[in-house]
């Protein structure tokens, strides 16, 4: 872990920014959990519980989940001991009252948001990193026909399973999933940078490009004891 101070952040940014990715190293780096509200509904969906139902059908349209059920999720979440010590927030907050229920919650646990993090990606890049993505059907390993390609077309190298697109990657859903983050979740950028918490990054270059300005964010950030 890089130092001690409590570090506690947003990673925003259109589908297929890269948010997942970053985070992950962001939480490897620093040493905090990696919060993903998809990973933990997709979770509900395999279970196939009432919830996962629900959210199945928001999903598979390319539409939000209702924010009762997600602010719940992360309440739950957030409460946790391995909190403590920071976390990285990824695909919440999505609406403008998520942002203030977050707000909300973490006033009740007595800390506070340190940076929101925003990955700046051209709209067309966003689309066609997402529909190149292909998804094993037996073991669910991920692999993109530009950027990580499987060796044999349609079949997974792990297992081989076959390949599939999942049905929220086809470009019509991807289209329809950026109308809706810019509608319904474009605004919060304006909410917390009249907080003075957003810091623009460039999502488009290589991934360890992309990590080292994040890294320079958040040192940044922590030299100010902003952390």
């Amino acid at each position: 872990m890089a130092g001690m101070e409590a570090l506690r952040l947003v990673i925003f940014g259109p589908p297929g920014s890269g948010k997942g990715t970053q985070a992950k190293l962001v939480s490897e780096f620093y040493g905090i959990p990696h919060l993903s509200t998809g990973d933990i509904l997709r979770e509900e969906v395999e279970r196939d519980s009432d919830l996962g139902r629900m959210a199945e059908g928001y999903m598979s349209r390319g539409l939000l989940v209702p924010d009762d059920v997600v602010i719940g999720i992360v309440r739950q979440r957030l409460m946790r001991e391995d909190c403590r010590p920071g976390f990285i927030l990824d695909g919440f907050p999505r609406t403008l009252r998520q942002a203030e229920e977050l707000d909300r919650i973490l006033g009740e646990l007595g800390w506070r948001l340190d940076v929101v993090i925003n990955l700046v990606v051209d709209e067309e890049e966003v689309v066609r990193r997402i529909t190149l993505r292909r998804v094993c059907s037996v073991c669910g390993a991920i692999y993109h026909l530009e950027f990580n390609p499987p060796k044999r077309p349609g079949v997974c190298d792990r297992c081989g399973g076959k390949l599939y697109q999942r049905e929220d990657d086809t470009e019509e859903v991807v289209r329809k999933r950026l109308e809706v983050y810019r509608t319904q979740t474009e605004p919060i950028l304006r909410y917390y940078r009249e907080k003075g918490l957003v810091r623009d990054v460039d999502g488009n270059p290589s991934i360890e490009e992309v990590f080292e300005q994040v890294k320079a964010v958040l040192e940044e950030v922590r030299s100010r004891g902003d952390g």
